[in-house]
């Protein structure tokens, strides 16, 4: 990338535009009740997906961006799992009729902190209330230094279908400056049970732009990672905000590196990827030839979503647990973070809603250019505004950055088709944000461009 256009986009605060409108417009307009409305407008035989939120983990990881909760007891935990139960309860009693699933996905915090028989039992109660088939993909995110072997043979037998291990860097001088001290051979241990229990897709997450970090270091964490043959990556910019995650602020921010050495660490794992045989899947994920990431993108399928970058194309998810949020055809619908008030709400026969957002028509067009944007690195505005009854020029004369990015040499058009140049991909979501009318809009502060 040219070194003005690093200086001029590099140090953007932007979105990673995983929705649209992004998570700052959501407000307390929308409620409980709301929600409820909307999920018993859900046709019947809609297909949707779930994703359930657990946020303990046994340490904090001073990078760490979620909403998660530190416990060296399972007490809590237990206790959770009760008020999640029913929280998955009070949603499946408001739908018309269970509901087919095609994508299960735990996120958090660590939700292989909980006991094998807890999430085997989480798995039978989907199960019960939804139309959970045998073809589902049932996704884990897993820290593969608390994973056990009795949760390993758990998740098999569960039908868990993908594992996404957190990596980040196997350097000890950046795990040390982080607190999550992860040796290689543990990282290994996990990849092996897990596929030996039969889970065949296995994703690993890496960071770049983490303090002490180098290319050589960046090079080093591909070199033995691509020796367990994950089936695909997510590298992610690590995102350094203490003003809203007080724990960041353990980082010293005299060791980050500034943006032009995040941007060749970025392309140096892209690069020794790329070489190790993987594809690169938009703007931060990788994956082997034969995966189904690569195929969706190659057929202009490929979606976004708040895990990344997906093959799932449902407008339905139902988001359950403290924080998570849904995403359905009427809009955005954000739970309770604090565990104290998400338990109050469930315990009141409440859903866990505390905020979130209507979806206008316009927010409906400027969500679907962004997206192809981002999974495409281009967009028929012409064909996306026909969809939504709407004339491109509305759009496009509307927002005077696309012509200073065409300018710059970021974007070109051929006719209404946007595109982004190949070696200015890497401001994708720059290109996205002009599509964006509430940038700027909450004060917010998101992480880095580049």
């Amino acid at each position: 990338m040219r070194d003005d256009l690093r200086a001029r986009y590099g140090e953007e605060r932007l979105p990673r535009y995983t929705s649209y409108p992004t998570a700052p417009q959501f407000s307390d307009a929308i409620r409980h009740e709301a929600y409820g409305e909307w999920l018993s407008a859900i046709p019947g035989g809609t297909t949707a997906s779930l994703y359930l939120h657990v946020p303990f983990c046994r340490s904090m990881c001073w990078y760490c961006g979620c909403h998660t909760t530190i416990t060296q007891r399972d007490a809590p935990i237990v206790d959770y799992l009760d008020v999640l139960r029913r929280e998955i309860g009070l949603a499946a009693d408001r739908l018309s009729a269970p509901l087919p699933v095609g994508h299960v996905h735990f996120g958090g915090g660590t939700p292989t902190i909980m006991e094998p028989a807890e999430f085997i039992g989480l798995i039978d109660l989907m199960r019960q209330r939804f139309s959970l088939g045998d073809g589902a993909e049932i996704a884990v995110e897993i820290d593969p230094r608390t994973l056990t072997r009795t949760m390993t043979a758990a998740l098999g037998e569960a039908g868990v279908t993908r594992a996404s291990l957190g990596v980040q860097s196997f350097d000890p001088v950046v795990q040390r400056a982080i607190n999550r001290i992860q040796s290689f051979e543990q990282t290994a241990r996990a990849t092996t049970g897990l596929r030996e229990a039969g889970i065949r897709g296995v994703n690993f997450d890496l960071i770049y732009g983490l303090p002490h970090q180098t290319v050589e270091s960046c090079i080093e964490t591909v070199r033995q990672s691509i020796q367990l043959r994950p089936e695909r990556f997510s590298v992610f910019g690590y995102a350094h905000v203490p003003t809203f995650k007080k724990h960041q602020r353990r980082i010293d921010e005299s060791a980050l590196p500034n943006g032009a050495a995040r941007y060749e660490q970025a392309e140096a794992i892209a690069g020794a990827l790329i070489q190790a045989g993987y594809r690169r899947i938009g703007l931060d994920h990788y994956a082997l030839p034969e995966d189904s990431m690569v195929q969706a993108q190659a057929d202009g399928v490929l979606h976004r979503n708040f895990q990344g970058y997906t093959t799932d194309p449902s407008d339905v998810l139902i988001g359950f647990g403290a924080s998570a949020i849904g995403r359905l055809t009427q809009g955005y619908a954000q739970n309770e973070v604090v565990l104290g008030r998400y338990a109050e709400r469930i315990s009141r026969g409440e859903l866990g809603t505390a905020k979130g957002y209507a979806l206008t028509a316009d927010d409906r067009l400027r969500a679907d250019l962004i997206e192809r944007v981002m999974c495409d690195f281009r967009v028929d505005v012409q064909e996306v505004c026909s969809r939504h009854g709407t004339a491109p020029e509305t759009i496009l004369q509307a927002i005077p950055r696309l012509r200073v990015l065409e300018q710059d040499g970021i974007i070109r058009f051929d006719g209404n088709l946007l595109s982004v140049n190949d070696d200015t991909r890497f401001l994708v979501r720059t290109v996205a944000s002009a599509f964006d009318v509430y940038l700027g809009a909450s004060g917010r502060t998101h992480s880095r461009a580049v």
